[in-house]
Protein backbone atom coordinates (compact mmCIF):
# COMPACT_ATOMS: atom_id res chain seq x y z
CA UNK A 1 0.00 0.00 0.00
CA UNK A 2 2.80 2.88 1.02
CA UNK A 3 4.60 1.94 -2.92
CA UNK A 4 1.65 2.58 -4.14
CA UNK A 5 1.71 6.70 -3.10
CA UNK A 6 4.95 6.57 -3.97
CA UNK A 7 4.43 8.00 -7.66
CA UNK A 8 2.08 10.67 -6.37
CA UNK A 9 4.89 11.81 -3.45
CA UNK A 10 7.22 12.60 -6.25
CA UNK A 11 5.30 14.18 -8.80
CA UNK A 12 3.84 16.25 -5.96
CA UNK A 13 7.46 17.21 -5.14
CA UNK A 14 8.56 17.73 -8.48
CA UNK A 15 5.38 20.44 -8.76
CA UNK A 16 6.45 21.41 -5.42
CA UNK A 17 9.82 22.26 -6.79
CA UNK A 18 9.24 23.51 -10.09
CA UNK A 19 6.81 26.03 -8.30
CA UNK A 20 9.93 27.74 -7.17
CA UNK A 21 12.91 29.84 -9.89
CA UNK A 22 15.79 31.98 -9.13
CA UNK A 23 15.79 35.54 -10.71
CA UNK A 24 19.38 36.73 -11.37
CA UNK A 25 20.75 40.31 -10.50
CA UNK A 26 20.13 42.99 -13.36
CA UNK A 27 17.52 40.68 -14.78
CA UNK A 28 13.88 40.85 -15.32
CA UNK A 29 11.38 37.76 -15.70
CA UNK A 30 8.44 37.92 -17.63
CA UNK A 31 5.44 35.43 -15.98
CA UNK A 32 2.21 34.37 -18.19
CA UNK A 33 -0.56 32.45 -17.16
CA UNK A 34 -2.06 30.18 -19.94
CA UNK A 35 -0.45 32.42 -22.45
CA UNK A 36 -1.25 35.69 -21.15
CA UNK A 37 0.90 38.05 -19.29
CA UNK A 38 0.74 37.78 -15.74
CA UNK A 39 3.71 39.64 -13.99
CA UNK A 40 7.02 40.70 -14.22
CA UNK A 41 9.46 39.36 -11.45
CA UNK A 42 12.93 41.31 -10.25
CA UNK A 43 16.15 39.31 -8.89
CA UNK A 44 15.70 36.78 -6.35
CA UNK A 45 13.74 33.54 -5.27
CA UNK A 46 10.31 33.71 -7.00
CA UNK A 47 7.17 31.34 -6.88
CA UNK A 48 4.59 30.68 -9.56
CA UNK A 49 2.08 28.15 -10.04
CA UNK A 50 2.79 24.95 -11.62
CA UNK A 51 1.49 23.67 -14.78
CA UNK A 52 -0.69 27.32 -14.81
CA UNK A 53 2.52 29.71 -14.72
CA UNK A 54 5.40 29.87 -17.04
CA UNK A 55 8.48 32.05 -17.38
CA UNK A 56 7.85 33.33 -20.49
CA UNK A 57 11.18 35.25 -21.03
CA UNK A 58 13.80 36.76 -19.58
CA UNK A 59 15.64 40.31 -19.92
CA UNK A 60 18.78 41.57 -19.19
CA UNK A 61 18.63 45.23 -17.03
CA UNK A 62 22.45 45.47 -17.71
CA UNK A 63 23.56 47.95 -20.36
CA UNK A 64 24.13 46.34 -23.56
CA UNK A 65 25.89 47.89 -26.92
CA UNK A 66 25.54 47.29 -30.30
CA UNK A 67 27.69 47.71 -33.19
CA UNK A 68 26.60 48.90 -36.80
CA UNK A 69 28.64 48.90 -39.65
CA UNK A 70 27.22 51.62 -42.39
CA UNK A 71 28.33 52.34 -45.59
CA UNK A 72 27.65 55.56 -47.19
CA UNK A 73 28.48 58.53 -49.45
CA UNK A 74 29.71 62.06 -48.33
CA UNK A 75 28.83 65.23 -50.21
CA UNK A 76 32.34 65.24 -51.91
CA UNK A 77 31.36 61.37 -53.54
CA UNK A 78 33.29 59.35 -51.48
CA UNK A 79 32.12 55.84 -50.01
CA UNK A 80 33.14 55.28 -46.52
CA UNK A 81 32.26 52.97 -43.89
CA UNK A 82 30.99 53.80 -40.18
CA UNK A 83 31.07 51.88 -37.38
CA UNK A 84 28.56 53.36 -34.97
CA UNK A 85 28.82 51.51 -31.64
CA UNK A 86 24.98 51.97 -29.22
CA UNK A 87 25.03 51.41 -25.52
CA UNK A 88 21.03 50.84 -24.49
CA UNK A 89 19.54 49.77 -21.59
CA UNK A 90 16.35 47.76 -20.75
CA UNK A 91 14.11 50.03 -18.30
CA UNK A 92 13.40 48.70 -15.33
CA UNK A 93 9.72 49.86 -15.50
CA UNK A 94 9.17 49.16 -18.99
CA UNK A 95 9.83 45.68 -19.24
CA UNK A 96 6.17 44.92 -20.53
CA UNK A 97 7.15 47.05 -23.66
CA UNK A 98 10.75 46.11 -24.24
CA UNK A 99 9.21 42.13 -24.36
CA UNK A 100 5.79 42.84 -26.18
CA UNK A 101 6.01 45.55 -28.24
CA UNK A 102 9.69 44.70 -30.47
CA UNK A 103 10.06 40.93 -31.50
CA UNK A 104 14.35 42.15 -32.88
CA UNK A 105 15.27 45.21 -31.20
CA UNK A 106 18.47 44.80 -32.45
CA UNK A 107 17.39 44.97 -36.34
CA UNK A 108 14.90 48.11 -35.11
CA UNK A 109 17.80 50.40 -33.35
CA UNK A 110 20.00 48.90 -36.66
CA UNK A 111 17.08 50.62 -39.03
CA UNK A 112 17.21 53.80 -37.17
CA UNK A 113 21.24 53.76 -36.96
CA UNK A 114 21.61 53.61 -40.87
CA UNK A 115 18.34 55.84 -41.71
CA UNK A 116 20.49 58.88 -39.37
CA UNK A 117 24.07 58.31 -40.60
CA UNK A 118 23.10 58.19 -44.68
CA UNK A 119 21.18 61.16 -43.75
CA UNK A 120 23.64 63.58 -41.78
CA UNK A 121 26.95 62.18 -43.71
CA UNK A 122 26.40 62.88 -47.46
CA UNK A 123 25.76 66.73 -46.65
CA UNK A 124 29.47 66.57 -45.04
CA UNK A 125 32.58 66.28 -47.29
CA UNK A 126 34.53 63.32 -46.04
CA UNK A 127 37.21 65.81 -43.92
CA UNK A 128 34.19 67.24 -42.27
CA UNK A 129 33.05 63.60 -41.28
CA UNK A 130 36.34 63.19 -39.14
CA UNK A 131 36.09 66.41 -37.37
CA UNK A 132 32.06 66.73 -37.04
CA UNK A 133 31.96 62.45 -35.92
CA UNK A 134 30.40 63.46 -32.30
CA UNK A 135 27.75 65.75 -34.62
CA UNK A 136 26.92 62.35 -36.32
CA UNK A 137 26.85 60.20 -33.09
CA UNK A 138 24.74 63.16 -30.78
CA UNK A 139 21.38 63.08 -34.08
CA UNK A 140 21.97 59.56 -33.92
CA UNK A 141 21.27 59.21 -29.94
CA UNK A 142 18.69 62.10 -30.38
CA UNK A 143 16.67 60.21 -33.42
CA UNK A 144 17.04 56.53 -31.29
CA UNK A 145 15.81 58.40 -28.08
CA UNK A 146 12.86 59.63 -29.25
CA UNK A 147 11.89 56.27 -31.13
CA UNK A 148 13.10 53.53 -28.62
CA UNK A 149 11.86 55.06 -25.26
CA UNK A 150 8.51 54.13 -26.34
CA UNK A 151 9.27 50.15 -26.85
CA UNK A 152 11.40 50.32 -22.82
CA UNK A 153 15.11 50.93 -24.43
CA UNK A 154 16.77 53.39 -23.20
CA UNK A 155 19.80 54.46 -25.03
CA UNK A 156 22.74 55.59 -23.05
CA UNK A 157 25.30 56.77 -25.73
CA UNK A 158 26.33 56.80 -28.97
CA UNK A 159 29.61 56.18 -30.73
CA UNK A 160 31.32 56.90 -33.93
CA UNK A 161 34.21 54.32 -33.20
CA UNK A 162 35.41 53.75 -36.89
CA UNK A 163 35.24 55.66 -40.19
CA UNK A 164 37.34 53.61 -42.96
CA UNK A 165 37.20 55.79 -46.26
CA UNK A 166 37.91 53.66 -49.42
CA UNK A 167 41.79 52.09 -49.25
CA UNK A 168 42.75 54.55 -52.54
CA UNK A 169 41.22 57.57 -50.91
CA UNK A 170 43.54 56.75 -47.88
CA UNK A 171 46.26 56.70 -49.87
CA UNK A 172 45.53 59.95 -51.43
CA UNK A 173 45.25 61.54 -48.27
CA UNK A 174 48.23 60.07 -47.21
CA UNK A 175 50.00 61.18 -50.15
CA UNK A 176 48.21 64.51 -49.39
CA UNK A 177 49.66 64.98 -46.37
CA UNK A 178 52.99 63.87 -46.88
CA UNK A 179 53.45 66.60 -49.53
CA UNK A 180 52.25 69.52 -47.41
CA UNK A 181 55.18 68.09 -44.28
CA UNK A 182 57.62 67.88 -47.36
CA UNK A 183 56.76 71.14 -48.66
CA UNK A 184 56.93 72.32 -44.74
CA UNK A 185 60.17 70.68 -44.22
CA UNK A 186 61.55 72.26 -47.47
CA UNK A 187 60.01 75.47 -46.13
CA UNK A 188 62.25 75.26 -42.58
CA UNK A 189 65.22 74.22 -45.24
CA UNK A 190 64.69 77.02 -47.09
CA UNK A 191 65.09 79.58 -44.20
CA UNK A 192 67.76 77.38 -42.58
CA UNK A 193 69.71 78.12 -45.74
CA UNK A 194 68.52 81.65 -46.19
CA UNK A 195 69.72 82.21 -42.63
CA UNK A 196 73.19 80.70 -42.99
CA UNK A 197 73.73 82.64 -46.55
CA UNK A 198 73.56 85.95 -44.57
CA UNK A 199 75.09 85.03 -41.57
CA UNK A 200 78.47 83.61 -44.20
CA UNK A 201 77.79 87.21 -45.30
CA UNK A 202 77.79 89.63 -42.37
CA UNK A 203 81.23 87.40 -41.69
CA UNK A 204 82.69 87.66 -45.16
CA UNK A 205 81.98 91.65 -44.63
CA UNK A 206 83.24 91.64 -41.42
CA UNK A 207 86.25 89.97 -42.59
CA UNK A 208 86.71 92.30 -45.63
CA UNK A 209 85.88 95.15 -43.17
CA UNK A 210 88.96 94.14 -40.71
CA UNK A 211 91.25 93.37 -43.41
CA UNK A 212 90.86 96.57 -45.07
CA UNK A 213 91.26 97.96 -41.87
CA UNK A 214 94.74 95.91 -41.27
CA UNK A 215 95.98 97.19 -44.83
CA UNK A 216 94.95 101.13 -43.72
CA UNK A 217 96.66 100.36 -40.66
CA UNK A 218 99.58 98.65 -42.56
CA UNK A 219 99.79 101.63 -45.64
CA UNK A 220 99.70 103.98 -42.20
CA UNK A 221 102.79 102.62 -40.85
CA UNK A 222 104.32 102.43 -43.93
CA UNK A 223 103.70 106.08 -44.48
CA UNK A 224 105.26 106.51 -41.29
CA UNK A 225 108.68 104.62 -42.34
CA UNK A 226 108.46 106.62 -45.62
CA UNK A 227 108.34 109.96 -43.85
CA UNK A 228 111.00 109.07 -41.13
CA UNK A 229 113.07 108.12 -43.59
CA UNK A 230 113.10 111.37 -45.95
CA UNK A 231 113.56 113.19 -42.39
CA UNK A 232 116.34 110.66 -41.78
CA UNK A 233 117.39 111.97 -45.41
CA UNK A 234 116.81 115.51 -45.22
CA UNK A 235 119.57 115.59 -41.96
CA UNK A 236 122.26 114.27 -43.61
CA UNK A 237 121.28 117.10 -46.97
CA UNK A 238 119.41 115.20 -49.29
CA UNK A 239 116.19 116.93 -50.24
CA UNK A 240 112.93 115.44 -50.41
CA UNK A 241 112.94 114.20 -53.88
CA UNK A 242 116.00 112.12 -53.94
CA UNK A 243 115.33 110.96 -51.21
CA UNK A 244 112.16 109.53 -52.28
CA UNK A 245 113.68 108.26 -55.50
CA UNK A 246 116.12 106.78 -53.49
CA UNK A 247 113.80 104.69 -51.14
CA UNK A 248 112.00 103.83 -54.41
CA UNK A 249 114.95 102.02 -56.47
CA UNK A 250 115.70 100.50 -52.51
CA UNK A 251 112.34 99.44 -52.52
CA UNK A 252 112.20 97.51 -56.24
CA UNK A 253 116.22 96.38 -55.32
CA UNK A 254 114.57 94.73 -52.33
CA UNK A 255 111.44 93.34 -53.91
CA UNK A 256 113.65 91.86 -56.41
CA UNK A 257 116.19 90.47 -53.63
CA UNK A 258 113.26 88.59 -51.83
CA UNK A 259 111.95 87.21 -55.38
CA UNK A 260 114.97 85.78 -55.82
CA UNK A 261 115.24 84.11 -52.31
CA UNK A 262 112.65 81.66 -52.54
CA UNK A 263 114.47 79.08 -54.26
CA UNK A 264 111.42 77.01 -55.70
CA UNK A 265 109.96 80.67 -57.01
CA UNK A 266 109.28 80.93 -60.93
CA UNK A 267 108.17 84.07 -60.81
CA UNK A 268 109.53 86.56 -63.41
CA UNK A 269 107.93 90.17 -63.57
CA UNK A 270 108.05 91.66 -66.86
CA UNK A 271 106.46 94.61 -68.84
CA UNK A 272 104.39 93.66 -71.66
CA UNK A 273 104.31 97.09 -73.43
CA UNK A 274 106.18 96.81 -76.97
CA UNK A 275 108.84 99.31 -75.80
CA UNK A 276 109.12 97.70 -72.41
CA UNK A 277 112.58 96.26 -73.08
CA UNK A 278 114.27 99.59 -73.57
CA UNK A 279 111.74 101.09 -71.35
CA UNK A 280 113.59 98.77 -68.13
CA UNK A 281 117.04 99.47 -69.66
CA UNK A 282 116.71 103.19 -69.56
CA UNK A 283 115.09 103.15 -65.89
CA UNK A 284 117.85 101.08 -64.28
CA UNK A 285 120.59 102.78 -66.43
CA UNK A 286 118.75 105.96 -64.65
CA UNK A 287 118.12 104.53 -61.16
CA UNK A 288 121.83 103.45 -60.99
CA UNK A 289 123.19 106.96 -61.86
CA UNK A 290 120.39 108.92 -59.71
CA UNK A 291 122.10 106.41 -56.24
CA UNK A 292 125.44 107.41 -57.53
CA UNK A 293 124.53 111.33 -57.50
CA UNK A 294 123.07 111.02 -54.07
CA UNK A 295 126.15 108.71 -52.76
CA UNK A 296 128.26 111.45 -53.87
CA UNK A 297 125.74 114.11 -52.27
CA UNK A 298 125.66 111.92 -49.22
CA UNK A 299 129.81 111.93 -49.25
CA UNK A 300 129.96 115.54 -49.32
CA UNK A 301 127.13 116.19 -46.83
CA UNK A 302 129.60 114.51 -44.30
CA UNK A 303 132.66 115.41 -45.70
CA UNK A 304 131.08 119.16 -44.67
CA UNK A 305 129.94 117.93 -41.36
CA UNK A 306 133.20 116.82 -40.46
CA UNK A 307 135.04 120.03 -41.48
Amino acid sequence: MSFAFIPFIVIGLFILISSFFVVKQQTAAIIERFGKFQSIRQSGLQIKIPLVDKIAGRLSLKIQQLDVIIETKTLDDVFVRLKVSVQYRVLSQKVYDAFYKLDYPHDQITSYVFDVVRAEVPKMKLDDVFVKKDDIALAVKAELNDAMLDYGFDIIKTLVTDIDPDAQVKEAMNRINASEREKIAAQFEGDAARILIVEKAKAEAESKRLQGQGIADQRREIARGLEESVEVLNRVGINSQEASALIVVTQHYDTLQSLGEETNSNLILLPNAPQAGSNMLNDMVASFAASNQIGEAMKEAREKKKE
